[in-house]
């Protein structure tokens, strides 16, 4: 009996460490971003998406940003970075994370299907001079896709971070910046730095 018991605590006792799992995801993430200093195309890309989305500032608009899970909070903490401040006191900056509101989220899901609830929201508040971002590790959210096909029709510029292949959206949107990276938390982490050199550059821009 006890040799069974035994057994079972080394069945469900951790194979690797704590700290050597936190040394295989630094490495991880540090190989990512030094794959991704080295896409010059991507890295091109961004710079097209930032002066875009600098002109439609300046022109009065705003940016929308959306995602699904972590790359809701992605979103939400863009658009916070965006009407505070990232790295310097200045005016704020009109941003909205579509993904914020439980009572329009829960109407569109219920009425319409959960891939309708940021492209609806899109077509209640969009002008020509706004501008989209959608995130997306896997390149395939269905409501992701939707909202760049809303921004297609209306004639609005659309962004995308993803990875991998870039999926779906990569057709879709205007600006489509894939990150390095095989796990969606590698990914990620790149979204982030992607989300706060956007900003920085915005307002160094515009508030130079």
């Amino acid at each position: 009996m006890t040799g069974s018991i035994d057994a079972l605590k080394k069945d469900i006792m951790p194979v690797t460490s704590s700290s050597e799992i936190l040394r295989e995801n630094l490495a991880a993430s540090i190989s990512a971003k030094q794959k991704f200093l080295e896409e010059k195309e991507q890295i091109a890309i961004f710079e097209q998406a930032v002066t875009e989305v600098v002109a439609r500032y300046k022109s009065g608009g705003r940016i929308y940003i959306a995602g699904n899970g972590g790359s809701a909070a992605d979103a939400q903490h863009l658009a916070a970075e965006f009407v505070s401040k990232l790295a310097r006191d200045r005016a704020p900056l009109a941003a909205e994370a579509l993904t914020v509101d439980s009572s329009i989220l829960t109407a569109i899901g219920n009425d319409y299907g959960y891939e309708h609830i940021f492209s609806r929201q899109l077509l209640g508040k969009l002008t020509k001079n706004d501008i989209f971002l959608g995130i997306t590790t896997s390149g395939k959210s269905p409501n992701i896709i939707k909202a760049l096909e809303v921004c297609r029709e209306l004639g609005v510029p659309s962004i995308v971070f993803t990875g991998h292949d870039g999926g779906l959206v990569k057709e879709k949107a205007d600006f489509c910046i894939i990150a390095s990276g095989s796990m969606t938390s590698t990914i990620q982490e790149i979204h982030i730095v992607l989300a706060h050199t956007l900003c920085e550059s915005v307002e160094r821009a515009i508030f130079n």
